[in-house]
């Protein structure tokens, strides 16, 4: 059996399921069923490939303050994330595409457009209360101006969002969210439970600046203020006269900062010219999230590596889940219980996220399908891969995907479906090798990476 179907191009395809009757069976494009997902709505498994579809830009779908800028600097493919457009490519593949993007951010400094990251802001007396309510970590140990990775669970353990966590004072904190609608899921929980908070998005709009000259051009933007902003922490200053909030984070392992402008719909485009203009010294350009960097860090990303049916416990996020938080919060009786399971013996789950190395042909842009994953012995795919992409610095194709919990230890030899283009022969199988993540180490290494270089675990 051969799970990838590449045999014809999309119209091809499209144009034999509009005539079953003419259809061959391997082009009976099924859901792979040998695939023990564990899911109450399965990950569609499908293997279609690419779409000649045009994206449609309508007032239905938010545009970013941003959004005519990106434009202008050359973005050329966007997708919907948050219920806003978000720019996903600028160089077009002739020139490399993310790949060459990928250059920027590891040698020099690179600008995203990210205001998909929607801020949600709590205010109010009892906000550090209801905070620690809805997120897993214990929000009471977050200083005001400092921030956090968090992760936020429904009552069954699965990840609702997994945003950064602002906290500006002791009563207000924002939500900068994940690609999910995480602002109805707080004010819900809160007609529930009645803390004394206002929770509202507001006009605040960031921009990341990532690669390892990027401490030099923020300190032209912001001045030798940003020498005194630590890993996660916040600073108040201004660009172009603009009051902003700067943190030291970011999408990629490498140092990065995230810009966020007080009221963006005004003056976006001020912002926007004044940091393109101080990066003309250090060889800025603006590009894509770097997704090639970010599988390398071990970085998820919300929808693709995880989503509302993926637990913590099976996402390499085990150390968001705290041992020793008193407190309530939405999903602890459930993660506590899995958590017992895990350490009896009796994984609740019967897939878990592992990072894998793969042969094939470098892969040079985004999967339009979770390519699938078989053992080494049998052709049936048993699991499927989230990220794939190629690593310059190793070398090597890599990924995160889902592999039956029996198969998820580092070392297991498994196979991986590619498409012919990618295939080291078509229609034939790439060896793959599960492996420790991150995949290399990071410049600014994040919770995950610290505890475990240390042996500790999450408290």
């Amino acid at each position: 059996m051969t799970p990838f179907l590449s045999t014809a191009t999309y119209a091809d395809k499209a144009a034999e399921q509009a005539a079953p009757q003419a259809a061959s069976p391997h082009t009976s494009h099924h859901n792979h069923p040998t695939v023990n997902q564990g899911r109450t709505l399965p990950v569609n498994l499908r293997q279609t490939g690419s779409t000649p579809v045009e994206l449609l830009i309508s007032t239905r779908i938010r545009k970013s303050p941003y959004w005519h800028l990106s434009v202008a600097a050359g973005a050329w493919r966007a997708e919907v994330y948050n219920r806003v457009y978000h720019p996903r490519g600028y160089l077009s593949m002739e020139e490399g595409g993310p790949l060459n993007e990928h250059q920027s951010v590891v040698n020099d400094v690179t600008m995203w457009n990210v205001a998909v990251e929607r801020q949600i802001q709590v205010t109010g007396p009892e906000a550090e209360d209801f905070v620690n309510y809805v997120i897993t970590r214990q929000a009471k140990k977050i200083s005001p101006m400092h921030a956090r990775y968090v992760i936020l669970c429904n009552e069954a353990g699965g990840i609702l969002n997994d945003p950064v966590l602002l906290r500006l004072s002791q009563d207000e904190f924002w939500f900068s969210v994940s690609d999910s609608d995480l602002m109805l899921w707080l004010q819900g929980v809160n007609v529930g439970k009645g803390y004394d908070v206002r929770i509202q998005e507001i006009d605040v709009c960031p921009v990341q600046i990532q690669g390892p000259r990027s401490e030099a051009l923020m300190h032209d933007l912001i001045g030798p203020v940003v020498a005194d902003i630590p890993n996660y922490g916040l600073a108040a200053a201004s660009v172009a006269g603009l009051p902003v909030i700067v943190s030291q984070t970011g999408f990629t392992g490498e140092k990065g900062y995230e810009i966020y402008l007080y009221d963006a719909t005004l003056h976006a485009e001020e912002m926007w010219h004044a940091v393109l203009e101080a990066g003309k010294a250090h060889n800025l350009r603006v590009i894509a999230p770097a997704h090639p960097r970010r599988v390398q860090a071990g970085i998820l990303s919300w929808g693709q590596d995880m989503d509302a049916e993926t637990s913590p416990l099976q996402t390499n996020l085990a150390y968001q889940v705290p041992r020793m938080k008193e407190e309530d919060y939405v999903g602890k009786e459930a993660l506590e219980a899995q958590r017992a399971q895990l350490e009896a013996g009796f994984p609740p789950f019967t897939q878990m996220l592992v990072g894998m190395r793969l042969g094939g042909k470098p892969i040079t842009d985004y999967a339009p399908d979770f390519w699938l994953v078989s053992t080494a012995e049998h052709d049936d795919p048993v699991g499927y891969l989230t990220s794939p992409w190629y690593s310059p610095e190793l070398g090597t194709n890599i990924a995160l995907g889902y592999v039956p919990v029996e198969q998820s230890q580092v070392g297991t030899q498994l196979r991986a479906w590619l498409p012919d283009e990618y295939a080291e022969t078509p229609g034939e199988p790439v060896g793959a090798v599960v492996v420790q993540v991150p995949f290399r180490p990071s410049v600014n290494p994040n919770t995950r990476e610290v505890l475990a270089d240390e042996g500790k675990q999450f408290l």
